[in-house]
């Protein structure tokens, strides 16, 4: 029986941090779908380190929802994908965002959260106290106000929780990830 992920995102998700986690998943023989707060093609971005003190961006490639957040069954899925970008800023605030995440959390399914991915997840602040994870370094603050550990590491392994920093820690992230939806 083929896995079934579900990546969550929306306008200006970093474009790297969705597509290649997509393709990788459905490389990997899983039914993937990319769900969003409305079912629509959504923007993606690309963020460059470019000698700046912060990434530059610009924009990216249009991306094809499957499903509204209001159409999910978090249930369905055996592992879920949170890119980053400028999308979790949004997303967060959305009525089921919370109802989506919560069940990965409590029924300890492999959770990938890219670079400002974290900051999404203050609709299950309850469940993140105490964990530890890594983010974007700017994101620092946000991961600690949620009530976990911030760690500096590119990559961070927490149980079901696998966090990086930013979309060239991907290989690893994917590696981890897919080798825990493997053992479910």
């Amino acid at each position: 029986m083929s896995k079934k992920i579900l990546i969550v995102a929306g306008d200006a998700v970093e474009a790297l941090e969705v597509y290649y986690p997509y393709y990788r998943c459905l490389e990997q023989g899983y039914e993937t779908d990319i769900a969003a707060p409305t079912k629509k093609t959504i923007h993606t971005v690309v963020h460059d380190f470019e000698a700046w003190e912060t990434y530059t961006e610009k924009k990216g490639y249009g991306l094809a929802a499957t499903l509204s957040f209001a159409e999910v069954d978090p249930n369905q899925y055996d592992g879920l994908i949170i890119p980053g970008g400028r999308a979790p800023e949004y997303i967060r605030l959305h009525p089921d965002y919370g109802r989506i995440l919560r069940p990965f959390f409590e029924n300890n399914k492999p959770i990938m959260i890219v670079c400002h991915g974290g900051i999404s997840l203050a609709p299950v602040k309850d469940l993140i106290q105490g964990r530890s994870m890594t983010a974007y370094t700017a994101c620092k603050p946000d991961i600690e106000a949620l009530g976990a550990t911030y760690v500096e590491n590119h990559v961070h392994v927490d149980g079901n929780l696998i966090s990086g920093h930013a979309w060239n820690n991907l290989p690893d992230l994917m590696r981890e990830f897919i080798q825990q939806v493997e053992k479910r």
